[in-house]
C-alpha cells in the first residue's frame, strides 16, 4: 500500500448479540488477501470480544493486530484512546490493508463517523463502508424495544406523544448509518421471521439500503469491504435521533463485571441467565465461566433470554478456574444484589 492512500477503515455495527463478532472472526480466518487490523469497542470496564478474537488470531491477523478499549465509548475518547490506537495500528510492520472497528452493542454509529474528521487522522484514514448487522429473530419480534406492546399502547393512546424507548433509536440510528444490512440469525426467524424483519429494516432505512441474510457471519469479504463509501463526507445522508452534538448520552444503559465459582453444569447457568433476563429485563451476558469437572472455559452469550453456552478452549494448567459475567441492562434495571444472587443461584 502506497503511504499517501487513506487507510480504508470498515465501521462493524448492530444491535446487541447480532453476531458482529462472529462476522469478524470469519473475516480474520477468510481476509481475501488483506491483512486485517482489529479495534474492539466494549461497553463496560472489562471486555470479552476482543480476547475471543485474538484466539483466532492468523498471521495476516496477528493477535497484536487486534486492539481493545474498554474505557467507553470510542468517540467520547477521541484523542485519549482512538487516535493512538489508530496512529500504533498504522505504524505496525507489515501495515495493516484495511481495519475493522466493532461497535460495542450500544454504540451510536453516527458519533464515532464524525471522530474521523479529526485533523490528526482525517488525512490517514477513510471509512470505507458501515456495515450494521441485524438479528431477524430479534427484529421480526421487536425486541430492540424492552416492551413494544405498551410502547405502541400508549402511541394509539395519544399520537401526540413520543414513546421511542432509548433501545428503539439505537436501532434505527445503526440501520441508518449502514452502507449494508447483514440480516443475521436467519434460521432461529423462519421466513415468516425473515420477511417481516425485511420488512421493518426497509421501513427505517433512510434510502435503499441492501439487506443480505447471513449465517454464521460467513460472507465474502468482497461483498462488504472495498466499498470505499468515505462516509465521513456523507454523514447528511446518515441521520439520526441524536444529531445534536450534546445529545449524545450513555446514561440509558449500565454494566456490571459478575464473578463466579465454579458451576455445577452450562444448563444450569444458562437457566440462570435465562429467568434473569425474564425478571431483571436484561440485555445482554457475555462472559465466561468454569464448569466443575470439565477441562475447558465455557463461553456465554446471551440475547435477553436466549442463552449460548460453547466451550472455547483449554484452562491453562496455571490459570485461576473461575468466571466473569458482563451484564448490560437499561440504567433503571442493574441492581447487583438482584443480578449476583439470579447467576450464582
Amino acid at each position: 500500500m502506497n503511504e499517501l492512500t487513506k487507510l480504508p477503515v470498515t465501521v462493524i455495527t448492530g444491535f446487541l448479540g447480532s453476531g458482529k463478532t462472529t462476522l469478524i472472526r470469519h473475516l480474520i480466518q477468510n481476509p481475501g488477501g488483506k491483512r486485517l487490523a482489529v479495534v474492539v469497542n466494549e461497553f463496560g470496564d472489562v471486555g470479552v470480544d476482543g480476547e475471543i478474537l485474538k484466539s483466532c488470531a492468523i498471521p495476516d491477523c496477528p493477535a497484536e493486530n487486534i486492539m481493545e478499549l474498554s474505557n467507553g465509548c470510542i468517540c467520547c475518547t477521541v484523542a485519549d484512546d482512538f487516535i493512538p490506537t489508530i496512529e500504533a495500528l498504522m505504524k505496525l510492520d507489515p501495515r495493516p490493508d484495511h481495519i475493522l472497528i466493532e461497535t460495542s452493542g450500544l454504540a451510536l454509529p453516527k458519533p464515532l463517523l464524525k471522530a474521523f474528521d479529526w485533523p490528526d487522522i482525517r488525512s490517514k484514514i477513510t471509512v470505507d463502508g458501515v456495515i450494521a448487522l441485524a438479528d431477524a429473530e430479534a427484529v421480526a419480534d421487536g425486541r430492540f424495544a424492552p416492551n413494544i406492546a405498551a410502547v405502541e399502547a400508549q402511541r394509539d393512546a395519544d399520537e401526540s406523544l413520543d414513546h421511542e424507548t432509548p433501545l428503539s433509536e439505537v436501532f434505527e440510528d445503526q440501520i441508518s448509518c449502514a452502507d449494508i444490512i447483514l440480516l443475521t440469525k436467519t434460521d432461529l426467524a423462519g421466513a415468516k421471521g425473515i420477511s417481516a424483519a425485511r420488512d421493518i429494516i426497509t421501513k427505517e432505512a433512510p434510502r435503499m439500503l441492501p439487506i443480505i441474510e447471513v449465517s454464521e457471519g460467513v460472507i465474502d469479504p468482497r461483498v462488504i469491504l472495498g466499498l470505499e463509501a468515505a462516509a465521513e463526507d456523507d454523514l447528511q445522508a446518515r441521520p439520526s435521533h441524536h444529531d445534536d452534538p450534546h445529545d449524545h448520552d450513555h446514561e440509558d444503559f449500565d454494566s456490571i463485571i459478575v464473578a463466579l465459582d465454579e458451576v455445577e453444569s452450562p444448563e444450569i447457568l444458562s437457566a440462570r441467565i435465562e429467568a434473569m433476563a425474564k425478571e431483571q429485563n436484561i440485555l445482554r451476558v457475555k462472559g465466561y465461566a468454569a464448569v466443575k469437572g470439565k477441562p475447558m472455559r465455557l463461553l456465554i452469550q446471551a440475547v435477553g433470554s436466549r442463552v449460548r453456552a460453547q466451550y472455547d478452549r483449554t484452562w491453562e494448567p496455571n490459570e485461576k478456574r473461575s468466571g466473569k459475567m458482563v451484564v448490560i441492562a437499561e440504567h433503571d434495571a442493574i441492581v447487583r444484589s438482584v443480578i449476583e444472587t439470579a447467576l450464582k443461584g
